[in-house]
């Protein structure tokens, strides 16, 4: 690549891309003094989760508190309450303190308030809960009010109406229809439970936010800035870029390594997309086609281990299993889904001739590792404690730590000026204090190893003056940023709090898994008369039609609410409706988590293809289109696992023979689909050719050697065909 194309634009731009593409993102400017204001407020939350992760998390409800204070009273601070006051230049009075409106100041300050209220009053919750005093109310009504115009503030009206919604259906029971009638809930009542247990706003999901998912956010952040993520890029390019269609398969491969550490499809697709949709579009893509490449491969970041998405580590609380378990069951389905783009991408560019990049258009990848390969140190532990069996915070801690020791003592060049010396006296302490039980002193030895490094740090600089690749000013910015990252999650784990709320309070969860129930049992039968019981039984077909009707309702859910809110409140409602139907709890989970992300990719609302239709220049709506077509083994992979749980690896009932017909199944099948959707396999196929390959593809991709076996024999004819066809083109060229 040229110049302009291997190297990530700075930190500055991609934040502004960021900000244009993903509303999450669109941040409020200010003036002094509140720029410095929210600045060290952000760095201070950002801190206290690194302190906590790496030397004891808090009592539970006063951690959760904490980070909700700063969360929801930042929101106020960092998001403008319209379009056009976040359009305004900022101008500071007396009413707009640093240009934010003393209204906004306010709320913030009434949303710190309620919130700590709660840990304030701990002692007394015992017996307080069922019997709140007004006070209860009035501070309970204050936050769920504040929280919902957060909500709002930080990512639009879908999640706050669905909020609005359940909670009207909470007071206002007896007046629904037949099985949703309830006894309804008085407003106090509803504060209480919303309030004052942990059953609502300071449920689950503000706990693992808190716990978990916000020291990942920052971890992406800090790997990006010390350089891991160009070099995944220049391995990408390397790998793949000289083949037919380069730039494409560069942003399958670069993408999927990104998304090792970025939980964010967005991100993923301006970060990566910046330097492969204009490449592609060099080479002689369709700006409609470049943009869904790239927005495609961007949504596996959210699946991609270890990092995942935030909805990974809520399967954890939820499920009640380790991390390593999550990130087992979700390697083989990442894979597919790439493979899948990635097939398609590659008949995309034989059939159009289109040519892979030059040795001059690539990055040098020996001089790219000699820059960067301490950059992979902080991954390399990350996994290491993963896998080790430790808890994922303190993993992330340590991640954290490693960027700054890296950032801070080497240099870009990798020369002999970085201090290695240094590197490796601070890594030997930070795995003296991840790796060792210190048994009941360990908080303070910790403390200590802590300091210790510290001041080996502060002396090397000192001593020696090495300026790293990571100055101590771009160290505080990316606290800053890694906080306004997590802002929005965690507004929406809050609110997704009322809505888990209001399941707990009516049990209306097991009301809408009986309607979901009767009528996919409604649906088999009526398909029953035209499917031959040796083909489906009864109750395969239920299991279809629930799974069906749970993925259309994942992805019109997705279409307004990000990922992770979509999971939680699917998980509540319809995944006790597939385990009910026989399906292995975690199996239901990852099914609900895959048909959520599809959403960044499903017009009307595919965030990830309009920001990188956005990029390339094409219509945003046949960018989204070509971009769930390129999708499509995301689809279809979902249902596969449900009827063959070996695919996850770790589900129950795992045996290597039904493994590798399901495996080979599945790589076979979406290679028939993709040459099915492109139109070509080895030269342009006839419409007969296209339909066979689409029936066998659904056969391979079936469970179960007989559909497999007959699938493979559907593609036969196909194969014959294609194979005279190629060497006719073959000798027609050699004569010419």
């Amino acid at each position: 690549m040229t110049v302009a194309t291997t190297s990530l634009p700075d930190d500055k731009t991609l934040q502004e891309l960021e900000e244009k593409f993903d509303p999450e993102m669109r941040f409020r400017p200010s003036v002094p003094p509140a720029t410095q204001i929210v600045k060290w407020l952000l760095v201070a939350l950002s801190l206290f989760h690194f302190y906590t992760a790496g030397f004891g998390l808090l009592q539970e409800v006063t951690h959760r508190g904490v980070h909700l204070a700063f969360v929801l009273g930042l929101i106020f601070l960092v998001f403008a309450g319209s379009k056009k006051a976040q359009a305004a230049q900022p101008v500071s009075s007396w009413l707009n303190p640093g240009g934010v409106p003393l209204v906004d100041w306010l709320l913030g300050l009434a949303c710190a308030a309620s919130v700590l209220y709660i840990p304030m009053v701990f002692a007394d919750l015992a017996f307080r809960v069922g019997n709140p005093s007004m006070a209860d109310v009035v501070m309970g009504t204050i936050l769920m009010l504040c929280l919902l115009e957060a909500t709002r503030r930080s990512m639009g009206w879908p999640l706050p109406i669905i909020a609005i919604g359940f909670s009207i259906y909470a007071l206002a029971g007896p007046y629904f229809p037949g099985l949703l009638r309830h006894a309804g809930a008085s407003w106090a009542q509803l504060v209480n439970h919303q309030y004052l247990t942990s059953q609502g706003i300071y449920g689950v999901a503000v706990g693992v936010v808190a716990t978990y998912v916000f020291h990942f956010v920052l971890f992406g952040v800090m790997a990006t800035r010390v350089g891991l993520g160009q070099l995944f890029l220049d391995i990408a390019s390397s790998v793949a870029g000289r083949y037919a269609g380069g730039p494409a398969k560069v942003s399958v491969f670069g993408s999927a390594m990104f998304g090792m550490l970025s939980g964010s499809s967005v991100a993923n697709a301006v970060t990566v997309g910046s330097l492969t949709i204009p490449a592609m579009i060099r080479v002689g893509y369709k700006r409609e086609f470049a943009g869904a490449v790239e927005a495609a491969a961007s949504t596996g970041g959210q699946i991609t281990p270890p990092v995942l998405g935030a909805a990974a580590f809520l399967m954890v609380e939820f499920l009640n299993v380790s991390y390593q378990t999550i990130i087992a069951a979700a390697v083989i389905p990442a894979f597919m889904h790439f493979f899948g783009v990635f097939m398609q991408v590659h008949f995309e560019a034989k059939r159009y001739g289109l040519r892979g990049l030059t040795e001059e258009e690539m990055p040098k990848l020996k001089q790219s590792f000699r820059e960067r390969w301490p950059t992979l140190i902080p991954l390399v532990l990350l996994v290491s404690i993963l896998v080790s069996g430790r808890t994922p915070y303190l993993a992330a801690f340590v991640g954290i730590t490693s960027c700054a020791i890296v950032g801070l003592t080497t240099l870009v060049s990798g020369n002999k000026s970085s201090n290695w010396v240094m590197l490796i006296a601070l890594h030997v302490i930070l795995a003296l204090m991840a790796f060792i039980d210190w048994g009941g002193n360990s908080e303070v030895i910790r403390i200590g190893l802590f300091a210790l490094g510290c001041a080996v740090l502060a002396g090397g600089y000192f001593l020696a003056q090495v300026r790293g690749r990571m100055a101590y000013g771009v160290l505080l910015e990316a606290l800053e940023t890694g906080a306004k990252y997590a802002l929005a999650v965690g507004a929406a784990a809050a609110t997704v709090g009322l809505v888990i709320g209001v399941v707990t309070l009516t049990g209306v969860g097991f009301k809408v898994s009986y309607i979901i129930t009767t009528a996919a049992q409604a649906i088999a039968q009526g398909l029953g008369s035209f499917i031959p019981a040796w083909l489906a039984s009864t109750q395969g077909m239920t299991l279809f039609a629930a799974l069906l009707m749970t993925g259309i309702v994942c992805i019109l859910m997705g279409c307004g609410i990000p990922t992770t809110a979509n999971y939680i409140i699917m998980v509540t409602v319809a995944a006790p409706t597939l385990v009910q139907l026989g399906v292995e709890p975690l199996v239901a989970h990852f099914f609900v988590f895959y048909y959520g992300v599809l959403a960044d990719i499903t017009p009307p609302v595919a965030l990830a293809a309009y920001a990188a239709a956005g990029m390339s220049g094409g219509d945003p709506f046949k960018t989204g289109n070509t971009a769930f077509r390129l999708g499509l083994a995301k689809v279809l992979v979902p249902f596969v696992f449900v009827f063959s749980p070996s695919l996850l690896l770790v589900a129950k009932g795992f045996n290597w023979q039904d493994f590798w017909i399901t495996f080979i199944g599945c790589i076979l099948g979406i290679t028939a689909l993709a040459a099915a959707l492109s139109k070509f396999f080895l030269t342009e196929m006839e419409g007969w050719e296209r339909m066979l390959c689409i029936v066998a593809a659904l056969l391979l991709i079936a469970p179960g050697l007989i559909p497999t076996l007959i699938g493979a024999g559907l593609l036969v004819p196909v194969l014959l065909k294609q194979f005279a066809a190629h060497r006719r083109v073959g000798l027609q060229a050699r004569s010419t």
